[in-house]
């Protein structure tokens, strides 16, 4: 299952936050196979067939393809001096 970092929990609950989602919104990753991609948004809520994945108040969704693609993963952000944020993925050890 995917985890978070500290920095990725911190991160994603201050964008959500900001952006004033709901408290059922999170963090939306899904995965375009043929694109071989990921896309992330800001989302009120799951979609149906989600995966959903709390830290601390801090959710993450998952696509099914996502979900598997990144199982056995890491999350975690960072934000630079701009205020962009990236999130990066590795294997967990």
């Amino acid at each position: 299952m995917l985890t978070m970092t500290d920095n990725a929990v911190m991160v994603i609950r201050d964008l959500a936050n900001q952006q004033d989602v709901a408290e059922e919104g999170g963090l939306r990753i899904a995965a375009d196979t043929d694109a071989g991609s990921l896309s992330i948004e800001l989302v009120e809520q799951p979609a149906q067939g989600d995966k959903v994945i709390d830290d601390q108040g801090a959710r993450i969704f998952l696509d099914a393809d996502a979900a598997e693609l990144l199982n056995d993963t890491s999350v975690d952000a960072t934000v630079d001096d701009e205020g962009v944020v990236q999130f990066g993925f590795t294997d967990k050890e």
